[in-house]
């Protein structure tokens, strides 16, 4: 077997299979794409380019992966480390594609076939002993990039030491968390997640309840993601939905419960107008210019979107999730219908199912939870409301088949940041204990956002001496969404500029202080202003791969003032050229879409570091500072050549394309004295400061900082 597979040959160029493509390449694979013709697979691959969410991290990857057709290019087989099927599902096609490449299979090569539900030990029928015993299942979830779930489907034939080594390359190489499933119908996530799927609609229209209302009730109120049930649907696209149902239908005659798979009227209605979701424009939902029409369930046509009025919902949504749903299903209102409706039977389904499907609750849990995006399984639920006489989990053991408790997996390796135990509690952070002399400074405060507060806090702490190396990290959704917007438009309203330079002076020396000890900042989410200007004064910076990241103090109407233009003045002085494409990328506000995306714009360093596995971040920047090294940012060299008149000359191009105000060309020449006409790093954060200042007064800034407090949006004047 291969111990460190990285040539992987996908065959099959359609949209699982050049989302499969995609995401290996982003991780640096060598990846060959293969279709039936070199028409079919440029056709595939550029609609793959133009995907949106988008594959790629960066548009330049795509340019790694090779693209042949299988009858002139299929001898790059011989030399795959891997070899994926992703072709239509059609379990005679993949018969006779693996007839096909058999031949051409290293001897220690593995060999899988993509598949939302087809039975795995039927694929490899005629194929020899060695085929089969290095050949599975993978199923990915759509789109590869995003879903980290990966359901692993052995068959008997398959080498249990296959299955380990599959497993072990998928999760360090791939970047995704594996859960080995059985060879059954649907595998664990369309049989019971697609059942959970079908048997919301059913409800909703037995109840007579809208879509609006139970999309609010299944979203996040039921700790799942926001788009609730039937914005999901159309996400999904219900012609999909359909072919999962009915293959489940036919393949499970003796399950007593598949009868909630049959297309409910609404569901019915839009496959026979062909109105099946987001790919045809409109399904439960249809978007007419600005406005998001719904379905109304009991006419079948289209109305104005209604917000749902549910009082309870909001009065329990703050509540820990088993409360507010167990509490949320005695109340004698449209909240409590659906979830006595919904809830009991989906956790008694799951019962059903369990030993069918699934080798244990917590695999059947996981599956639920990273490919449907569930805060907790069915089991993790049951838990939760008291729906079960025996708890599934107790003291770090779950509940096997057979009625007894045995120890749950040991993964250090995924540990969250709120694993490692609590040493020391500040008002605006903690510390914790990471191992190995490694603390994690963890900030509390809401988004992650750098108040007054939090830096005096952080730079008295760090001062101390108390830490000899740490990760910077934050314990919100997010890493950072900035400095406090607050507290500046207050300040502005009172004419209170003292106090913004002297918090401002803190924020900057914060991060000379952070750059004095070695130290990893973890990011996440978002890594922007005054939270991206302390991660960027750490050694080195880790980031989750979606990671927004940048310096987008235009938008309010002022400049970076915790360093960050001098950062970037540090980064791009190599040459004029890269210097004023570093003021553009500060006048235009720009935030990188990914980390990999950061790195262009010079957010990133060489030595920063994109975490491609989703669940490792806080593992790998541990790790990562037991080698980190101080490094403060001093250095500055001079730039040659006439770079503040190709600065104002691209602020003019820009102006006359309308992609700025003449607010911004304001705040532009700010920009430039920072990165032209400082001559050391010190001056430049001086400048930096008096360049804030000089805009927070301003009306049309005082304007900007207002509208994003109240909408969260940029306002453009």
């Amino acid at each position: 077997m291969v111990q460190n597979p990285r040539n992987v040959v996908v065959i099959g160029a359609g949209t699982m299979g050049s989302g499969i493509a995609a995401h290996l390449a982003n991780l640096g694979l060598e990846v060959t794409l293969l279709d039936i013709s070199d028409e079919s697979v440029r056709a595939a691959f550029e609609r793959a380019k133009k995907a949106r969410p988008p594959h790629f991290y960066v548009p330049e990857t795509a340019e790694s992966v090779r693209t042949g057709s299988i009858d002139i290019d299929v001898y790059r087989i011989k030399d795959a480390d891997w070899v994926c099927e992703a072709i239509a599902e059609k379990p005679e096609a993949k018969k006779a594609l693996f007839a096909l490449i058999e031949p051409m299979l290293r001897d220690d090569a593995f060999v899988s076939t993509n598949t939302s539900g087809l039975q795995i030990g039927l694929l490899c029928e005629g194929r020899s002993e060695s085929f089969r015993r290095r050949f599975l299942g993978t199923h990915f979830f759509n789109p590869p990039r995003y879903l980290k779930l990966l359901e692993l489907i052995p068959t008997p034939d398959t080498d249990p030491q296959v299955v380990t080594a599959m497993s072990r390359f998928l999760e360090d190489g791939c970047a995704r968390r594996v859960v080995v499933a059985k060879d059954t119908p649907g595998f664990i996530a369309n049989r019971y997640g697609m059942w959970c799927m079908y048997h919301a609609v059913h409800c909703t229209e037995r109840l007579g309840l809208t879509i609006e209302q139970v999309d609010a009730i299944t979203g996040p109120f039921l700790g799942r993601p926001r788009s609730g049930s039937f914005r999901l649907n159309d996400l999904v696209g219900l012609d999909i939905m359909q072919d999962i149902a009915s293959n489940l239908t036919a393949r499970c005659p003796d399950d007593p419960y598949i009868k909630h798979l049959q297309a409910p009227k609404s569901l019915q209605y839009l496959l026979d107008k062909g109105w099946i979701g987001e790919k045809a424009g409109q399904g439960y939902y249809r978007r007419e210019g600005k406005e998001l029409m719904s379905l109304d369930l009991q006419g079948l046509g289209y109305r104005m979107r209604i917000e749902p009025d549910i009082p309870s919902l909001t009065a329990l949504s703050k509540k820990p999730l088993g409360d507010r749903v167990r509490e949320g299903m005695e109340l004698n209102d449209d909240l409590g219908a659906f979830l006595r409706a919904y809830v009991p039977l989906t956790l008694e389904y799951a019962e059903f199912l369990k030993e069918e499907i699934s080798h244990n609750v917590e695999d059947f849990d996981r599956v639920m939870k990273w490919g449907f995006g569930w805060e907790a399984g069915p089991f993790e639920m049951a838990d939760l409301v008291g729906a079960s006489k025996k708890s599934h989990y107790s003291g770090g053991k779950m509940l096997d088949f057979g009625g007894e408790y045995v120890a749950v997996r040991s993964e250090p390796q995924y540990r969250a940041i709120t694993d490692f135990p609590v040493t020391e509690t500040h008002d605006n952070f903690t510390v914790r204990d990471m191992g190995d002399g490694v603390k994690a400074v963890c900030t509390t405060t809401k988004m992650g956002v750098f108040t007054v507060g939090l830096v005096g806090e952080l730079k008295s702490y760090l001062e101390s001496g108390k830490l000899e190396r740490f990760v910077l990290t934050s314990e919100s959704r997010s890493y950072s969404a900035g400095f406090d917007l607050q507290f500046l438009l207050d300040a502005a309203h009172e004419k209170r500029l003292a106090d913004v330079d002297r918090e401002l002076t803190n924020l900057q020396s914060l991060g000379r202080v952070i750059s004095q000890i070695p130290s990893v900042a973890a990011v996440f989410g978002h890594c922007l202003g005054g939270g991206f200007e302390m991660a960027t004064s750490c050694s080195i910076v880790a980031a989750h791969p979606e990671t927004q990241i940048g310096l987008p103090e235009a938008r309010v109407g002022l400049v970076p003032g915790g360093g960050g233009a001098a950062h970037m003045r540090q980064r791009h002085g190599a040459s004029a050229k890269s210097l004023t494409e570093a003021a553009k990328t500060l006048i235009l506000a720009t935030v990188s879409t990914n980390a990999d995306d950061a790195r262009k714009y010079g957010f990133l360093r060489r030595s920063d570091v994109t975490v491609y596995h989703p669940d490792r971040l806080w593992t790998e920047a541990k790790k990562l500072a037991l080698s980190a090294v101080a490094t403060p940012e001093d250095s500055w060299s001079q730039v040659a050549g006439p770079v503040g008149g190709m600065v104002d000359q691209a602020f003019v191009d820009l102006l006359k394309k309308g992609e700025i105000t003449e607010h911004d060309h304001a705040i532009g020449e700010h920009i430039k004295h920072i990165l032209v006409r400082s001559n050391t790093f010190e001056e430049a954060l001086d400048r930096e400061r008096a360049a804030f200042e000089a805009l927070l007064v301003q009306g049309l800034t005082v304007s900007r900082i207002k509208h994003m407090l109240e909408t969260g949006k940029p306002l453009r004047n």
